[in-house]
């Protein structure tokens, strides 16, 4: 699978989880113990993030891992 096809979709739900939340990218960064920067990149399909970075997004999200893999 390349990193678009993984890295878009996963970017597009992260977006939308936190928009439906409310939450600048800062603040899900700050829940996530992520730098704003990774947020951005995850949700803008520009970084292919590892998967200790997608567990942090998730649960600071209070998704499960698949729920952002879908």
């Amino acid at each position: 699978m390349d990193s678009t096809t993984y890295t878009k979709p996963t970017g597009e739900k992260v977006r939308a989880l936190r928009r439906e939340r409310g939450w600048l990218q800062q603040e899900l960064a700050d829940r996530a113990g992520v730098n704003m920067q990774t947020v951005s990149n995850v949700e803008t399909g520009r970084h292919d993030p590892e998967l200790p970075t997608l567990l942090k997004i998730a649960r600071a999200l209070g998704v499960g891992l698949g729920e952002l893999l879908e």
